[in-house]
């Protein structure tokens, strides 16, 4: 699943436990703005989707990648959020 900033794939877990990993190149950014990046998807996951990926909830446990484009290093936290989640909808 694919939007503006964000490439999200996921696949069914062989764990009893869903995992999230992120994929963020540089594409000519500090390290600075790249950790920002990540600290504000990982914050995205924690509050919102661990709920939606819990085995509890969830059919099967999913490990997702999300891939990052070069527009998200100027997306605010909102935005990413909100695509971030519409993608995960989509996908479960």
């Amino acid at each position: 699943m694919r939007t503006a900033s964000l490439d999200v794939r996921a696949t069914a877990s062989l764990h009893a436990f869903p995992r999230v990993g992120f994929v963020v190149p540089k594409y000519k950014h500090s390290g600075v703005e790249r950790n920002r990046v990540k600290r504000r998807l990982r914050e995205i996951v924690r509050l919102h989707m661990l709920q939606l990926l819990d085995p509890a909830v969830a059919t099967t446990p999913l490990d997702l990648v999300v891939r990052v484009f070069p527009s998200a290093y100027a997306r605010d936290y909102e935005t990413l959020r909100t695509e971030l989640l519409h993608a995960l909808r989509r996908l479960t």
